[in-house]
């Protein structure tokens, strides 16, 4: 990516080089302009302020090389002034990446931390890993995980890397699994659930993701039993073959068994058994995963669950 000369004060004009083609343009101004609130961005984009070769684009537009990219003027803190993050929660980061080589980085998320930074929260991972990493200039999320789920999460270093993972994900070469507690006996019988999901916002503002029939998108999980706590709970094993928001938490409430301290879509009393025996979280992990990496090899990596997880689970199958 190269700069010319700015046009006007503080408008900046970015040529756009082959390797960030395809790259929808928001995602390449929350990238570029660190610090900048992604509200603002996303309102000099709906604004039109944003010109893509001189036109007005939409905030998905993908982008082409060569793209010559009008960007308004908007106060970026200097590179030696990042939103200071908490010492505690770098460290924390730093002392859960389980990977990590020239191209990527494969950190155990703790539960409770979000991915990135937005919805009232000035950070999260991605933001904390390039204060931790300031010289890898191209990094970028290969994929999400909920705030309050725990587990593999993958972070690109190198874009090609993450045109890598893409293809990969939209594909079938990438083996993600998790670990839920569940209430009640999830019957062996139950292998599969294919049911499409859709979105819809509450009054409150809140999204949820719900079963529609008619309008929803396609979504397979693949379900295996891992270990059971008599008619109370059981702990599965969920295997999405689609990636959409919510899913398995959804597919398992969908099943007849909610995920143990789901505050959206599980059950209250349950949660609440759970809680009393020190389980103050969403029992949801990304525990396994295998990618196929550039060089023709593959990658395959475990994660332990945290220290609650298991204490809890070790006071459910302690006899009473």
């Amino acid at each position: 990516m190269t700069t010319t000369a700015p046009s006007t004060p503080g408008v900046q004009l970015l040529e756009v080089s082959p390797e960030y083609a395809g790259q929808r343009i928001d995602n390449f101004l929350l990238a570029r302009l660190k610090g900048v609130p992604k509200t603002l961005i996303y309102r000099i984009l709906r604004k039109g302020e944003v010109r893509v070769n001189k036109g007005r684009i939409k905030p998905e537009y993908k982008l082409q090389a060569g793209d010559i990219v009008r960007v308004p003027p908007v106060r970026v803190p200097e590179r030696d002034e990042p939103v200071p993050l908490a010492q505690g929660l770098l460290q924390r980061l730093e002392a859960s990446i389980v990977y990590e080589d020239k191209a990527l980085i494969v950190i155990n998320k703790p539960a409770g931390i979000a991915v990135h930074g937005g919805s009232g929260l000035s950070f999260g991972v991605i933001e904390a890993f390039r204060q931790l990493r300031p010289d890898a200039k191209e990094l970028e999320l290969v994929h999400r995980l909920d705030r309050d789920t725990s587990g593999l999460l993958m972070i690109a270093k190198k874009r090609s890397m993450l045109r890598h993972l893409h293809t990969a994900l939209r594909g079938d070469g990438v083996d993600k699994r998790y670990m839920a507690l569940v209430r009640g006996n999830w019957a062996s019988s139950i292998k599969q659930v294919r049911a499409p999901l859709g979105k819809s916002n509450l009054r409150s503002g809140e999204r949820m993701v719900e079963v529609d029939e008619e309008e929803g998108k396609e979504s397979v999980t693949v379900f295996k039993v891992l270990r059971r706590f008599g008619d109370f709970a059981t702990m599965i094993e969920a295997k999405p073959i689609t990636g959409r928001t919510h899913q398995i938490r959804v597919h398992t409430l969908h099943a007849g068994h909610c995920i143990a301290g789901d505050t959206k879509y599980g059950d209250d009393d349950f949660s609440k058994e759970i809680r009393d025996l020190g389980g103050k979280r969403l029992f949801l992990h990304a525990y396994m995963l295998t990618v196929p990496l550039p060089d023709g090899g593959e990658l395959k990596l475990q994660a332990p669950v945290d220290e609650m997880w298991a204490k809890t689970v070790e006071r459910l199958s302690a006899p009473i």
